[in-house]
């Protein structure tokens, strides 16, 4: 009876120690910064991606407009490796898990500049591609992920209305070469396209807005 007695009041002592530990409120997660984003971006990212995230150079892409979460994402992964990029794997390596989230709060607020399709010849093809796949191949809509307009959907289908052709038509090729692997899914898809395919679709989707 002594050692029964014992544990109860052992046990009555604990007990408010732990229901005092399950009310205090979970640990505040710290929303991003999009002021400290901008410096961040201004001093390491700029100068590639435009001040506004509106790249002037077709190979950088346009960062503008795009899901937070998906920028965060791929900085993660070009840190990480999992994305291959000598230099964008250098430049994320000093990144913290807050800078990039404060980076891509501050980019993705910001407008993107309407971009236009270049090769008239080509732009139905990309747009029949784009909004309705190619059936035969069995290669599905991109239209399907990425949105009729090419807004996208966060965080794992990026926005492409507006993306520079020439970044496009690059990372499609990434794909498909087996060169960029952080999309089984991507990598399906760009393996059954040809070049005057890519070419297509991506100069369509320059024009999308």
């Amino acid at each position: 009876m002594k050692l029964f007695a014992s544990l109860l009041i052992a046990a009555a002592l604990v007990a408010p120690v732990f229901s005092a530990q399950a009310n205090e409120p979970a640990a505040k997660v710290a929303k991003p910064d999009a002021a400290k984003g901008e410096a961040s971006y201004a001093a390491v990212c700029a100068a590639c991606h435009g001040a506004d995230g509106n790249s002037s150079l077709p190979a950088n892409p346009k960062l503008a407009q795009q899901h937070p979460d998906y920028i965060v994402k791929q900085l993660s992964e070009f840190k990480s490796g999992k994305r291959a990029n000598g230099i964008m794997s250098g430049m994320a390596a000093a990144l913290s898990e807050a800078d990039m989230k404060n980076i891509a709060a501050y980019v993705g607020s910001k407008q993107a500049k309407n971009g236009f399709a270049k090769d008239k010849d080509l732009v139905v093809l990309g747009e029949r591609i784009f909004r309705g796949g190619i059936a035969d191949r069995q290669i599905p809509a991109c239209a399907g992920c990425h949105a009729p307009n090419g807004a996208g959907i966060p965080a794992q289908y990026p926005r492409l209305a507006a993306q520079h052709a020439d970044y496009t038509s690059a990372q499609l090729t990434a794909f498909r070469d087996g060169v960029r692997k952080n999309s089984v899914q991507m990598t399906q898809v760009a393996a059954k396209l040809n070049d005057r395919e890519i070419k297509a679709v991506s100069d369509y989707i320059a024009g999308l807005r």
